[in-house]
């Protein structure tokens, strides 16, 4: 393919994980991105607050990138952008509500001056030669659109995440009619949501939940405590929609989602009648059955509000025997235990728990197998990649492509740094950039890295055993130690004979290196952690971190 008749594709984020969504489309010298979002850590990420995509492309491309476009504003897609935008200063293309969420992000990062352009369903916007069209898809939060790029080769459709709920809470229907006259046109790729694509059927509407709550609530007697996402504004508005109902108050906790629901309610996303809302420090003001808590901590976050509650550890609000819990999400891959955990936690303080596993206290946001059929079958593609989802769920999306007449040679199942070039004819793999993944911890962006977390992960398996000696710099003599101080290795007070045994092979290696004149500060430290090292797995079957501090007099 010449320069001038290809489009790249370079998905830097969201191809064989869960989140950390972003992806780059390239047209000679223009670059528009797709979303920007973060994956929060693994638990081999120790101390990591999140991962965000590595954007070393677009750094070495910044003349060329002239835009981000967000498909929706949950953290998995607009979370990395105010590391981004930092480092990019190009305009944002979002919906309102979607913007509404990522300016109290970039207000909480001292970002200004950032270019935010608020578009609705149908707008398009031009930029350079891309004519970029926004469709209004159904999806766990309100606003989320799909993405069609009108190139000179051809139109580019990203379906963003989706589910075909013909009962949305807000009324907006998919816009089935513009998909349809996309697909009558003729799109050359359609980048597809994977990560319900290993289920079968059809995701339920959003209206079982409310339904759900509805008997739920009726039948309560003591106090309800609802948690879910903090971006789930339908599922919120459920909530306080039969809260109302019913004639309880409403006490919102938790910092994200306090945040969001003002957000959303500036905005006219959610409805909250007069006077039905409370603080925290009222609730007791009020009369069990006349309470309703919508809370964060549906993942079992150890500092989210739920799991202060159920461990007693809740400034205001303590859990009660007649309480009845609602957990109203489905754990994400990874957070199984955490949920479990927390759900054990709330039946011992003596509360009734929903969750997950009780049909109709949750719905997913994306889209099943038959609605991915529907999907592929209205827009008909030319050349079909999978996205959002880890590895088994792009596979399962390609055979599906696949069982619906698309070659398979037509189908992309790619990787994080990919380059995917795009003709009128022909679509290949032409090689690869830069992508992974950026940990955060706390004000520091990218400075931990594989070493640091080795040392982490040693600290947290054998802990630390610090040796201080003091030497006379002339003579090369011991004045003072070996002291040993250590940290979740031994308890010292049941391991004084370990502990002096220790000391004494520090003493041998210091003696050693005195007889061979060894004077280099780095030998003599590397002579006494390999020393007590050896000695210590041989009496403990541990290695802990040796870290030998030398002083000179």
């Amino acid at each position: 393919m010449s320069d001038s008749d290809r489009l790249q594709i370079i998905p830097l984020g969201g191809l064989g994980e869960i989140g950390k969504n972003m992806m780059a489309i390239r047209y000679q010298d223009s670059i528009v991105v797709i979303d920007a979002g973060l994956m929060f850590p693994e638990d081999e990420l120790l101390g990591i607050d999140v991962v965000i995509p590595d954007i070393s492309y677009l750094l070495e491309n910044r003349e060329k990138v002239k835009a981000i476009l967000l498909t929706h504003g949950h953290e998995d897609h607009v979370g990395a952008l105010p590391y981004v935008l930092k480092e990019l200063n190009v305009p944002v293309y979002g919906s309102r509500l979607t913007l509404g969420i990522v300016e109290g992000k970039l207000r909480e990062n001292n970002l200004k001056n950032v270019r935010l352009k608020v578009i609705r369903p149908r707008d398009i916007v031009e930029i350079d030669d891309f004519k970029i069209e926004f469709i209004r898809v159904s999806h766990s939060i309100p606003d989320a659109m799909g993405i069609a790029i009108h190139t000179p080769l051809g139109i580019m459709l990203h379906t963003g995440d989706f589910k075909l709920d013909q009962t949305p809470v807000d009324g907006q229907v998919v816009d089935f009619r513009k998909l349809a006259e996309l697909g009558e046109k003729g799109v050359l790729m359609m980048w597809g949501d994977s990560t319900n694509a290993d289920r079968t059927g059809f995701t339920m509407s959003e209206k079982v939940v409310g339904n759900t709550f509805d008997e739920l609530f009726g039948k309560c007697t003591g106090r309800i405590i609802v948690t879910t996402f903090a971006s789930n504004v339908h599922r919120i508005q459920q909530a306080i929609t039969t809260a109302h109902k019913y004639g309880r108050k409403v006490c919102i906790i938790g910092r994200s989602m306090v945040n969001n629901v003002r957000i959303s309610a500036e905005l006219g996303y959610i409805n909250i009648p007069n006077g039905i809302l409370v603080e925290m420090e009222d609730i007791s003001k009020y009369p069990a059955d006349k309470i309703v808590i919508v809370t964060t901590g549906s993942q079992g976050e150890p500092m989210s509000a739920l799991t202060r509650m159920a461990t007693a550890d809740h400034r205001w609000v303590g859990i009660e025997p007649d309480d009845t819990v609602i957990i109203s999400a489905t754990p994400i891959p990874g957070n199984e235990k955490l949920v479990a955990k927390t759900v054990d936690l709330l039946f011992r303080q003596g509360a009734e728990v929903i969750y997950e596993r009780d049909m109709g206290v949750h719905v997913s946001g994306h889209a099943a197998q038959e609605e991915l059929k529907i999907m592929l079958n209205l827009i008909r593609p030319k050349f079909f990649m999978p996205v959002h989802g880890e590895y088994r769920h792009l596979m399962k999306h390609a055979k599906l492509a696949e069982s619906l007449g698309i070659p398979r040679s037509r189908i992309f199942v790619a990787e994080n740094g990919q380059v995917i070039e795009v003709s009128r004819k022909k679509a290949v793999i032409a090689g690869k950039v830069t992508a992974g993944k950026v940990l955060v911890d706390g004000l520091g962006v990218g400075d931990v890295g594989n070493i640091v977390l080795r040392d982490r992960k040693q600290l947290s398996q054998d802990g630390i055993m610090i040796v201080v000696v003091t030497i006379n710099k002339d003579s090369a003599q011991v004045v003072s130690g070996p002291d040993i101080v250590t940290r979740g290795f031994v308890y010292v007070r049941e391991s004084e004979e370990l502990i002096e045994d220790a000391r004494e092979r520090v003493k041998e290696a210091l003696d050693q290196c005195t007889k061979k004149n060894v004077t280099e500060w780095a030998v003599i430290k590397a002579q006494v952690r390999d020393k007590l090292g050896k000695h210590l797995y041989e009496k403990t079957g541990r290695r802990p971190m040796i870290l030998p501090i030398i002083m000179e007099v």
